[in-house]
């Protein structure tokens, strides 16, 4: 079981890494290539996307074992990274 402190990185990862997707004119990502990209483990990876889509933060399409297939940036996920990129000076 991954601690709080983890828990919260990941879910950053996540965001961060569909927001470069984005950026890139790819709407959505694959969970294994998140998982792949990110290190993390299916566990973790699906708790975290659970965690952001309850937020309504991502959209996930998920497969029959309740995993990630797909992930992509809400409107309000692309709010929320591109005021944080303002705050930065970005």
């Amino acid at each position: 079981m991954a601690t709080l402190q983890e828990r919260k990185t990941h879910r950053r990862a996540i965001l961060e890494a569909l927001y470069g997707a984005v950026e890139a004119n790819r709407p959505d990502v694959s969970g294994a290539t998140l998982g792949d990209d990110l290190a993390l483990p299916e566990a973790d990876l699906a708790a975290a996307c659970a965690y952001l889509a309850g937020e309504g933060l991502v959209a996930v399409e998920w497969t029959s074992h309740k995993t990630p297939a797909r992930a992509t940036l809400t409107h309000e996920g692309i709010r929320l990274m591109e005021a944080e990129e303002e705050e930065r000076g970005g």
